[in-house]
């Protein structure tokens, strides 16, 4: 009996444990309908909140991981697109063997915010640890705001 009532114990702690990670994301209908109007063939879709009024659509289209960050208002605010490596903008390789010595480029994304301004992402690793770079469409380094 008490084999049963600690195994008991031991599967709503584990169903409890598994409901606080998988809390799901309250996302306006708005920003549902603008989502579906974007991209209305695509189904799995994993949202999360981003700030205070907006959300974040994480999906795979042909293989390819996106981000779309919408308002609570149905507003699509940026699109973040992965990319290959070699698809960074010419001199961003450089820019990280001058100045991060050890690191290498682990993954790149190009970024669309909501009036069509293009800019790049490096993510950047070394010995576990990552860093997130920026860069202009032309290659040049976007220091970090504060």
């Amino acid at each position: 009996m008490k084999k049963l009532i600690v195994l008991f114990v031991a599967l709503e702690f584990a169903v409890s444990i598994s409901a606080q990670n998988n809390k799901e994301v309250k996302v306006t209908e708005k920003a549902k309908v603008s989502f579906a109007k974007h991209y209305p063939d695509v189904k799995n879709v994993k949202w999360l909140k981003e700030g205070k009024d907006e959300f974040e659509a994480e999906f795979k289209q042909n293989g390819t991981a996106i981000s779309v960050v919408i308002d609570a208002e149905g507003n699509v605010k940026e699109t973040e697109i992965e990319i290959s490596k070699a698809e960074l903008p010419k001199g961003v390789e450089e820019f990280v063997t001058r100045n991060h010595k050890g690191w290498s480029i682990t993954e790149a994304a190009k970024i669309v915010d909501a009036r069509g301004n293009v800019i790049f992402e490096a993510q950047i690793s070394k010995d576990k640890l990552n860093k997130d770079l920026m860069f202009t469409k032309e290659g040049k380094p976007i220091a970090k705001k504060k």
